[in-house]
């Protein structure tokens, strides 16, 4: 990356760590590795396919889950429960805890307009003016000590922890060259999500470093994080874990963050443990797109199965079969006529004999297997391409 040269900043002096490079190089095959990982894992999520009613609930869950994390790390002690009400506008906070509602509602709006402006304008450079924007709406409606003005750059010196951040009247110059850097950075086509992954860790450190403003730095800087991630393509949902991840490594993250300031490599690490956090984030996410395909896909298994079949017997084993595939853990036996009010009725005119014969029935199809004294729905019947050797414990 391009270097300014100046010698009549204070920050050079007393902030050594802004240099505004970042040398790859240093990156461990390891971090490599995991660099490749979340952007397989994104591209993965960004083609699968789900209901629209499930896509909207995927998405609705880690919007919310984003939104409390950037806020929890700043002191926020909603619960996620709590989030979920707040977008679903079913929660009403009483006077006393409203500002850490409207904490939440300035995150969720901010990311939804950055996405929407995305959406219908494509990515832009970014500028001071954007990143002043974002620092505006994390603070709209909030009570602010009488130094600061949301949206401009402080006029203070300012501590946070053990970190004197850098001179006020350096900030505008900083900030200036931060957006520089990152319209510059390095492309990268051959790979543009794992290019994006980096640029946003780098812009969020570097603004969390500069500390621009008088309050809502750090929401700011994930703010953005996100904003590079969604002009990048990457699946909305996976935006947010970044956040997610500081919020659940809180101790690591400020850690980590001062460390970064160190000489040897101290960047770089910073980037390995934020990429390390994604790809566990990306793994999750992955999982429960995939129980909702698995359900479906079950769903269909089972109707298929009992396609041409007919008569109160395939009825009620359909039904049977459906109902076990929604439990969550294997079922006694005895049990299975309370589980749900359609077995409730399936079952109620007919002996535990019936009951076993129909287990039996379905087991003859691999639609359930037996767990001891219990019963459990056979979903791995539609894992097609596990290694042979594990057909022998179907």
């Amino acid at each position: 990356m391009g270097r300014i040269v100046t010698t009549r900043w204070p920050y050079k002096a007393s902030h050594p760590h802004l240099t505004f490079a970042l040398d790859l190089s240093h990156l461990d095959p390891k971090t490599w590795i995991a660099l490749g990982a979340a952007a397989a894992k994104c591209d993965h999520i960004a083609h699968a396919m789900l209901a629209p009613e499930v896509a909207q609930s995927v998405h609705q869950l880690y919007l919310a889950k984003g939104a409390l994390a950037t806020t929890a790390i700043e002191g926020n002690t909603l619960s996620e429960e709590e989030v979920t009400g707040l977008l679903a506008g079913s929660l009403r906070l009483p006077p006393s805890r409203e500002y850490l509602g409207q904490e939440i509602r300035n995150i969720i709006s901010a990311c939804r307009v950055l996405t929407k402006d995305v959406a219908t304008s494509g990515t832009k450079p970014i500028t001071a003016t954007v990143i002043k924007k974002m620092n505006r709406a994390v603070l709209n409606g909030l009570e602010v000590e009488d130094h600061v003005t949301p949206g401009k750059i402080r006029t203070t010196e300012v501590v946070v922890g053990r970190y004197k951040c850098p001179p006020h009247r350096d900030c505008v110059f900083l900030l200036n060259r931060l957006c520089d850097t990152l319209n510059q950075f390095p492309p990268a086509e051959d790979n543009p999500i794992a290019h994006a992954i980096l640029k946003a860790i780098f812009a969020h450190l570097y603004l969390a470093w500069i500390h621009p403003f008088g309050d809502g730095n750090g929401r700011t800087a994930r703010l953005l994080e996100f904003y590079i991630l969604v002009g990048a393509g990457l699946p909305q949902p996976a935006c947010h874990l970044l956040s997610n991840h500081y919020n659940q490594t809180r101790s690591a993250y400020y850690r980590q963050l001062d460390r970064a300031r160190q000489p040897d490599d101290g960047v770089v690490r910073f980037i390995s443990y934020a990429i390390a956090g994604l790809v566990d984030g990306l793994s999750e996410q992955i999982n429960l797109i995939r129980k909702h395909q698995w359900d479906v896909a079950w769903i269909n298994h089972v109707h298929e199965t009992f396609r041409t079949a007919s008569g109160p017997a395939a009825s009620r084993q359909r039904t049977l079969a459906l109902s076990l595939s929604r439990a969550e853990k294997p079922v006694r036996i005895a049990d299975i006529p309370t589980l749900d009010a359609d077995l409730g009725r399936a079952y109620a005119a007919v002996t535990l004999r019936t009951l076993h014969r129909d287990i039996a029935a379905l087991s003859d199809l691999e639609l359930v297997v037996h767990e001891g004294r219990k019963v459990r729905a056979h979903h791995e019947r539609l894992l097609a391409f596990l290694p042979w050797r594990n057909l022998a414990s179907r």
